[in-house]
């Protein structure tokens, strides 16, 4: 597989080694977006063995948009398939749109439509978008207190969470200067981003930096001059993306050259 760039960096960033601890990031730069698929599988994959040896389960949480797609395809061949057992992997949610599963605009339905439908995947946990945002995202919250087993005050630790960028430098359903990016309180929340446009569920800020790995994939021109800025950990956070630093994990971010040379 080639690869137009490939950089893994560690970043320290200027804060307080007290405060924030070294941030490890790696960046793919791939030909394409199927030499993306085929690099976010080899992470995925590598974190899903790790996962299985140590704890017997690997935990996914996936996020929508189009730039994932190949990826789920990727996963769905037999070659994949072979690799990862998904009768030992759990999928949840990073996000999702307030609108019915059977929604062309649902994270789930895509997901379900070109992942989850093609491999043995019996052990997903949707967020209930067609329910009101607020007694979705409290649902949510209970639902992976459970299946966590959390005491009071405790963040679920996803072995992995699959993550995209807008133009806007959002990612999951966390915009840039909403509220919810100082939510350290909730687990899930529902928010309700500008323009009026369809309410939403998301994973807190505090839960996705909680992850053992999050993987960023972005692709296109249109993404070039948000990743200047999402990319720099080397300055103090603007944006939802660039505020993504696990602090006991990975963070990779897989781009094509086009969004990379813009």
């Amino acid at each position: 597989m080639c690869y137009a760039k490939a950089e893994q960096t560690d970043i320290v960033n200027h804060i307080p080694d007290n405060a924030m601890p070294r941030t490890h990031l790696s960046l793919y730069v791939a030909a394409d977006e199927t030499d993306m698929a085929g690099e976010a599988a080899d992470v995925i994959a590598s974190m899903y063995s790790e996962a299985v040896a140590d704890r017997g389960c690997f935990i996914l949480a996936l996020s929508g948009g189009k730039t994932p797609i190949p990826l789920f395809h990727t996963l769905c061949r037999p070659e994949w398939t072979r690799i990862m057992d998904w009768s030992k992997i759990a999928v949840y949610w990073a996000d999702e749109r307030c609108v019915p599963p059977e929604s062309e605009e649902s994270n789930y339905h895509t997901a379900r439509t070109e992942l989850l439908s093609g491999v043995d995947a019996t052990r997903y946990y949707r967020m209930k978008g067609e329910d009101i945002p607020e007694t979705a995202a409290a649902a949510y919250a209970g639902l992976l207190a459970d299946h966590f087993h959390l005491a009071e005050g405790e963040l679920p630790r996803f072995d992995c969470i699959l993550l995209g960028v807008g133009t806007d430098g959002h990612t999951a359903s966390l915009f840039p200067g909403d509220l919810a990016l100082s939510n350290t309180k909730d687990t899930v929340i529902d928010v309700y981003p500008p323009k009026g446009s369809t309410p939403r569920l998301t994973l807190s800020l505090p839960v996705l930096n909680n992850a053992r790995c999050c993987i960023f994939m972005a692709s296109g021109r249109v993404k070039h001059h948000i990743l200047s800025t999402a990319l720099n950990l080397m300055s103090a956070p603007l944006l939802p993306a660039q505020m993504v630093r696990p602090h006991s994990g990975r963070l990779c971010w897989i781009i094509d050259g086009n969004a990379y040379q813009g």
